[in-house]
């Protein structure tokens, strides 16, 4: 059974940095792909940032330049790099593995808020 938790959110002030880990168990990083989403109350969950098993990513245009996705292989963990946040990056982060066995799984979320 494949389980996904977030961790690293935090409180940060403007033009601060942060780093979300996922965690994926229960498998491994073959054909798979994990993205990272976000959402603020009363708002629709966006995509941020996508990476396939290959290291293939796409980014949504309001994070592009200033976030980074990564995957350690070995530890089973995908990263977003989060720099420069501002206030429009507050929301509670989630990721999200994709498998064709497994369907989505999401984890429980994280929560990032930006604030002067």
């Amino acid at each position: 059974q494949v389980q996904v938790e977030e961790s690293g959110g935090g409180f940060v002030q403007p033009g601060e940095s942060l780093r979300l880990s996922c965690l994926v168990s229960g498998t491994s990083f073959d054909q798979f792909a994990v993205g990272w989403f976000r959402q603020a109350p009363g708002k629709q969950r966006e995509m941020v940032a996508q990476i396939g098993f290959l290291g293939t990513t796409r980014y949504a245009d309001s994070v592009m330049g200033r976030f980074t996705i990564s995957s350690d292989i070995g530890k089973n963990t995908v990263y977003l790099q989060m720099d420069n946040l501002n206030s429009e990056d507050t929301a509670a982060y989630y990721c999200k593995y994709t498998a064709s066995s497994s369907g989505d799984v999401w984890g429980q979320g994280t929560q990032v808020t930006v604030s002067a």
